[in-house]
C-alpha cells in the first residue's frame, strides 16, 4: 500500500504565504510544513511510499523533495496536475489514478491531523473505499458532510447538505483498496467530464450512485483542522504543536 498526498491546490485564500507555495507547504509549527506532518503520519504507519500530487507552485515540493525524503524517511514520487490552476481535485485525484492498484491511503493536502486518524483508517481496513469522518463536532455549511444508509454506509457526500441532517465531516482521508481501482478511476473521470469543478467527493457519490459500499471509519474526539483560509491557519497553528 502506498500513501498519497494532494498538494495540487493554489490556497489563494492563504496569500500571501501562497503567493509562492502551494498551500501543503505552509509552516504550521515552526518550520514544519502541512506536508511535513501528512508524510511524518504516513511513515509513522509504515507507508514509506508515497505519490504527491502537484500542480500550482510544483516546482517549490520539487526543490525540496529530497528533504522531506530524508526528514521522513520516505520515497516521494511526484505526479504533476497540469490543471491544477483551472479545475478542482477531482481531476486532481484522477490524474494519480495509475497507483490505485497498490491500494491507498490518501490524505488532503491542506489538513492537519495527528496520526491516529491514519491508524483508525488501517485498523478498519477491509472496505473496498474507507473514510475518515469526524461524528463528534459541531458543522455548519462549509464542511465536506455525509450521511449514511440504514446498513452504516455511505449514502450522501456533499457541502450542500443541512449540517442537522448529516452523521458528520469527511475529513480528508480515505483508504483505497486495489479491488477498486478501475472503478475510482472511471468515476472520478465521469465526475471532472461532467464538470471540471467538482470534487473527488463527487466522485465518491458517483461510486454509490452506481451500487458501491463505502464504508466510514469514526476518529473519535480529535484535534484537527482543514487550512482554507487564515483563521483555519491559526487553528493548526494551535495544534500541530501538540502532537
Amino acid at each position: 500500500m502506498l500513501g498519497m498526498v494532494l498538494a495540487a491546490g493554489a490556497g489563494r485564500r492563504l496569500r500571501p504565504y501562497t503567493d509562492t507555495l502551494p498551500k501543503a507547504l505552509v509552516p504550521v509549527d515552526g518550520d514544519t510544513t502541512i506536508m511535513d506532518i501528512s508524510l511524518r503520519n504516513l511513515a509513522a504507519v509504515g507507508l514509506t511510499d508515497v505519490v504527491v500530487v502537484v500542480g500550482y507552485c510544483a516546482g517549490a515540493v520539487e526543490e525540496r523533495k529530497e528533504t522531506l525524503e530524508r526528514r521522513h524517511g520516505v520515497k516521494l514520487t511526484l505526479v504533476h496536475n497540469d490543471k491544477a490552476e483551472e479545475w478542482n481535485n477531482a481531476y486532481s485525484l484522477w490524474t494519480a489514478r495509475e497507483y490505485f492498484s497498490e491500494g491507498v491511503l490518501l490524505v488532503n493536502g491542506d489538513t492537519v491531523h495527528p496520526v491516529s486518524v491514519e491508524e483508525t483508517l488501517l485498523a478498519a481496513r477491509g472496505p473496498e473505499l474507507l473514510l475518515a469522518v469526524d461524528n463528534v463536532k459541531s458543522l455548519a455549511d462549509e464542511e465536506m458532510k455525509v450521511t449514511l444508509d440504514d446498513s452504516g454506509h455511505l449514502k450522501r457526500i456533499t457541502k450542500l447538505m443541512d449540517p442537522a441532517t448529516a452523521a458528520g465531516e469527511y475529513i480528508g482521508a480515505t483508504l483505497i483498496e486495489s479491488t477498486l481501482a478501475d472503478r475510482l478511476a472511471d468515476a472520478l473521470r465521469a465526475t471532472w467530464e461532467r464538470d471540471p469543478q467538482l470534487y473527488y467527493e463527487d466522485g465518491y457519490q458517483e461510486l454509490v450512485d452506481r451500487g458501491a459500499k463505502i464504508a466510514v471509519a469514526p476518529i473519535g474526539k480529535v484535534e484537527w483542522v482543514e487550512v482554507d483560509n487564515h483563521d483555519d491557519l491559526a487553528r493548526a497553528r494551535e495544534i500541530a504543536c501538540r502532537y
